[in-house]
């Protein structure tokens, strides 16, 4: 049994705060109130402002990390809405600022000459309920390791797994530690039927981001691909407790329910996974039908039987379908047809 394709469900834009914690050396990363003791080098300098809607330096506690090429290069406190690199290399910076009670926000900026640049940030207050208080930050993605991940996204839209794996590698490169890159990572390895490798990212991925339904349908797919049905059962409940679920997410609890013998549950699931499917995957009849039949519901086991032979005649599991059939007649479970 094999659980993938979960990219079609992909949420397209989620990526809106900050998670990565580096920071240079004293001598590299101070705040404004040093700044007019450092003396001008023939090395570029960032000074960032941040501002509230109003146009006024903020003075919440806050800070800015700097990204050069994708990859962390720098951390600076603000004070009074001030921060400050100091002789930096030449290259493309990122940088993301934040500031308690303030929506995060990206600046970009190509350093390419001996100077000052100064970076404006204009912060908006943070309307958002409390409900996620106390969750762990999802760090921005940087323009390019974005650009690589949606581009993974598209290759596996399109069935395009090899391609899938080239642009997923790049994003790792560049945010090795991000919970969505490591999500799609897992889902290619799904894909490829690495189901132990897949079970390794995925769990990085939702101890991350515990609020990443996906995540934990995803890895409790890999491990009912492994035949680890106990340890399959609490991702998988934990994902539909966040989130609706997906077919896949529904059937991989039932199959886990079935093989331990939680036959009620099993079908509960099972039937769930059958309105989501809504026809498009046979094998959550199969497992409808055994669910049923397990709890003594024969008739109702033979009718979905029958729907299926009528409907999936020429696939690999017909056979099985029409000896389970014969078998609940021959046992008199079921009326003649």
């Amino acid at each position: 049994m094999h659980f993938a394709k979960l990219h079609k469900y992909w949420p397209t834009a989620t990526l809106l705060s900050i998670l990565f914690v580096s920071s240079l050396p004293a001598s590299q990363a101070q705040d404004s109130a040093n700044e007019g003791t450092i003396p001008r080098t023939d090395r570029p300098e960032i000074s960032v402002t941040v501002r509230d809607s109003a146009g006024e330096p903020i003075i919440a506690a806050g800070n800015v990390k700097l990204y050069r090429d994708g990859m962390p290069a720098g951390s600076a406190g603000l004070s009074r809405g001030r921060a400050f690199f100091g002789s930096i290399p030449f290259g493309s910076y990122t940088l993301v600022v934040d500031a308690t009670g303030y929506r995060p926000a990206q600046r970009d900026v190509n350093v390419s000459l001996s100077m000052r640049y100064e970076v404006d940030a204009n912060l908006q207050r943070d309307s958002a309920p409390d409900a996620n208080t106390g969750a762990p930050a999802k760090p921005l993605l940087t323009p390019k390791a974005k650009e690589a991940l949606d581009k993974s996204l598209k290759a596996l839209s399109k069935n395009k797994l090899s391609e899938a794996e080239k642009y997923v590698a790049e994003a790792i490169q560049l945010a090795p530690s991000h919970p969505d890159v490591l999500y799609v990572q897992g889902v290619v390895l799904l894909d490829r039927q690495n189901f132990v490798q897949a079970q390794s990212v995925l769990e990085k991925a939702s101890q991350m981001d515990p609020t990443n339904a996906r995540a934990f349908s995803a890895l409790g797919m890999a491990l009912t691909d492994q035949g680890k049905y106990e340890q399959a059962l609490a991702p998988l409940e934990k994902s539909l407790q966040l989130d609706t679920g997906t077919w896949e997410a529904h059937f991989a609890l039932g199959t886990s329910y079935y093989q331990l013998q939680h036959y009620d549950q099993a079908l509960k699931a099972s039937q769930q996974a059958w309105t989501e499917a809504n026809g498009k995957a046979p094998q959550v009849e199969l497992l409808l039908a055994k669910s049923l039949t397990a709890v003594g519901k024969y008739e109702d086991a033979a009718e979905a039987l029958r729907d299926f032979l009528k409907r999936y005649g020429d696939r690999a599991e017909a056979p099985t379908a029409r000896r389970w059939l014969d078998g609940l007649a021959k046992n008199g479970k079921i009326r003649p047809n």
